[in-house]
């Protein structure tokens, strides 16, 4: 499902609209195993992102009350979504992500664990603790564009990959904890500044 519909959006949002331009391609891991961060303010990254990666396909971590309806539940399944508790987190919250990077895929965790338009908005400890667990790189990724979900055809979206945050980027004589925090705070860095770079590319295309 998730190939299928992909194909179909690459025409419609790439091919025919042109609506999304990608900046940083090429530091994206020829490994699919990695977890992708990025800003989240609408839905709209979430499609976006997707596309900007493809071929390769994200497992998406999404909270579990999108997934209450019978026939939502199995569609976002298909397309590779999967649910977990915000509010009561614990060891089986880890387990599936982990579990997928093991797998050698790609998981894709919105940091802030919400939408939000504020910038600097405080990271969660998710992202880094499940790719110290699963031995994998992180991503990061910033996104402008529009938030509407018709913009995704009549507006014009910019994706930035940075380069990605490797195990071996921490120091060794941390503690668990604080290297969960180190991580933390490199995506929360590093993603400030590509947000910071693409606000510039957007003033000057739009203004």
């Amino acid at each position: 499902m998730y190939s299928f519909i992909s194909k179909i959006l690459d025409v419609i949002l790439i091919k025919m609209s042109k609506s999304l331009y990608v900046i940083g391609k090429e530091n994206i891991p020829k490994n699919s195993k990695y977890v992708v961060t990025c800003t989240h303010e609408s839905y709209n990254e979430v499609i976006m992102l997707g596309m900007a990666l493809l071929p390769n396909q994200i497992h998406y971590m999404a909270k579990k009350e999108l997934f209450s309806n019978k026939w939502a539940g199995k569609f976002l399944t298909f397309l590779n979504a999967f649910p977990v508790d915000r509010e009561n987190p614990g060891p089986s919250t880890l387990k599936r992500p982990v579990s997928l990077l093991k797998e050698h895929k790609t998981v894709g965790i919105f940091p802030t664990g919400h939408r939000t338009s504020v910038e600097g908005a405080p990271l969660k400890r998710g992202a880094a603790t499940i790719a110290m667990l699963g031995k994998a790189p992180i991503l990061p990724a910033a996104y402008v564009g529009p938030t509407k979900i018709h913009g995704l055809i009549t507006g014009q979206a910019l994706i930035k990959i940075g380069e990605p945050i490797e195990m071996s980027d921490i120091p060794k004589d941390l503690k668990r904890n604080e290297k969960v925090e180190y991580l933390t705070k490199e995506i929360e860095r590093r993603t400030a500044q590509l947000q910071k770079d693409l606000n510039k590319i957007s003033e000057h295309l739009y203004n």
